[in-house]
């Protein structure tokens, strides 16, 4: 069945989050702050990884850097905070500083779960082959890393289900389209620019940088089109 893949990546995010929630309130404030050093830079050598995939550093930039422009003309970052603080406050009780806690999970577990060539190529697989089978595994690694980042941020990251359920299961209703149009140059590029992101989140939450990073996302279609036309 289409589409079973998401619900099992959404489903893991959700499981994983919460055990980590409940985790969470066992843990010390030192153990819990050494455990979220420890993920982030975990999350940065992940970034790393995907980044160095690439095939050429110049696409890379350029998706970037018109990426960003195109982010913050539109400002996804205040538009995906402002959902996260909304979502927060409810589940806050009106406490402005939980919900700032919340949306920061939220943002940050959104990308985190959503770049990557694994969330696009498996969803492709998902619609035209009903093959779930590289969905499974990213459910497997999100459940996990979704334990581990709530234990140390909190509920927000479970909130990240909504984006992971809205963008993979959108691909996969477009993978007839969209999977024709991808190449394996095009999936590496991608997978580099949204490395370059993950590295982003792991410094933000080391609190080295403050980066925006909801507004780095277009950067991903840059990435794909700019391979598309000079490779």
């Amino acid at each position: 069945m289409p589409g079973l893949g998401t619900v099992a990546n959404c489903a893991a995010i959700v499981s994983g989050a919460l055990l980590g929630v409940l985790f969470k309130r066992g843990l010390p404030e030192k153990w819990q702050q050494t455990m979220m050093s420890g993920i982030a830079l975990c999350i940065v050598l992940i970034g790393v990884q995907m980044a160095l995939k690439t095939n050429n550093i110049i696409i890379v930039i350029f998706s970037i850097a018109l990426g960003s422009i195109a982010g913050e003309i539109v400002d996804i970052e205040k538009w995906m905070t402002r959902l996260g603080e909304k979502m927060g406050a409810k589940l806050g009780g009106g406490d402005v500083g939980v919900a700032a806690r919340i949306a920061e999970g939220f943002v940050s577990a959104s990308i985190l779960f959503c770049s990557g060539a694994m969330a696009i190529v498996g969803s492709i697989q998902d619609g035209l082959a009903a093959d779930h089978t590289t969905l499974f595994a990213k459910a497997t690694l999100d459940g996990l890393i979704a334990l581990i980042l709530s234990a140390n941020v909190g509920v927000g990251v479970l909130l990240s289900a909504a984006s992971v359920g809205i963008y993979q299961g959108s691909l996969t209703l477009l993978a007839s389209v969209v999977g024709a149009l991808l190449t394996d140059a095009m999936l590496l590029e991608i997978t580099a620019a949204g490395g370059v992101m993950i590295m982003a989140i792991g410094t933000n939450m080391l609190h080295i940088t403050k980066i925006r990073i909801g507004n780095m996302l277009p950067g991903m279609v840059f990435a794909a089109v700019l391979t598309k036309i000079f490779l």
